[in-house]
């Protein structure tokens, strides 16, 4: 049987009246990578921020379990262990080092105002060596271009060490080798254990996952292997057949339909 890392019950939300998730059910499996992929609009985003307990300017309704437990009922710092997030558009205080961005992963695991162990100082140093960043540990974010920028925010999420990772576009800003790059983070990450969920919009990216969650106005179009024909006929069909999925040396890659 597989352990379920994370699952939802009619998970419903609403902004301004309008509805955007439409009673979702869903159950991701532990230590697999899933991809949440779909047109603009197909609420993507705000399922993501539901899962992970973030969406505070919506009405939401349902149920979301993570690891076994109700997510509402998990004590903030517990949850932050257990749960690390990477959004759109992250606010971070552009005065800070890099250093100091990503040790903040490491706040539910100290006391109130103790200072960071040598643990934590271990894991900061080894999230910003994989995200190629700990070159400029020392630079304020405001000084780092948008792609550095991102490689900081996601060693903060990796500095979490935490058994499920969130990540909303996490390829924002990052060019094809760091794209590369958080690949292979990633599966080393599966590989270890860990669950990793992601919204993307590169399609051929998405398709190296282990899943694919394919959503399309605001409800679960499919959810299924991304190596099953019917993973590909469900993509194709949710992007109006403006794309096609063909194995390419052995990768599976979204092409244009021309």
């Amino acid at each position: 049987m597989k352990t379920i890392a994370l699952s939802g019950r009619q998970i419903r939300a609403s902004m301004q009246k309008a509805q955007i998730l439409h009673g979702i059910d869903l159950d991701l499996p532990a230590a697999r990578w899933t991809s949440i992929v779909g047109p603009n609009g197909a609420g993507k985003s705000t399922l993501l921020k539901a899962l992970a307990g973030l969406l505070r300017h919506a009405r939401v309704e349902g149920d979301v379990q993570l690891l076994g437990r109700p997510l509402a009922g998990l004590p903030a710092r517990e949850r932050a262990r257990q749960l690390a997030w990477l959004g759109q558009n992250e606010a971070a205080a552009d005065d800070l080092p890099a250093y100091d961005i990503a040790m903040l992963g490491r706040l539910p695991h100290r006391s109130w105002m103790a200072p960071p162990s040598e643990a934590d100082h271990a894991a900061v140093q080894a999230a910003l060596t994989t995200t190629q960043a700990w070159q400029w540990r020392a630079r304020p974010l405001s000084q780092l271009s948008g792609g550095e920028r991102q490689r900081v925010l996601l060693a903060r999420a990796l500095a979490v060490q935490a058994p499920v990772t969130l990540m909303d576009e996490p390829l924002a800003n990052l060019d094809p080798p760091h794209q590369t790059d958080w690949l292979r983070t990633v599966r080393a990450l599966v590989a270890g254990g860990s669950t990793v969920v992601s919204v993307l919009h590169e399609i051929s990216i998405a398709l190296q996952a282990d899943d694919l969650l394919i959503m399309a106005g605001g409800r679960v179009a499919h959810h299924g292997a991304c190596g099953d024909a019917a993973t590909h006929a469900a993509l194709e069909q949710v992007f109006e057949q403006r794309i096609r999925v063909r194995c390419i040396d052995g990768l599976w890659m979204a092409l244009p339909r021309v």
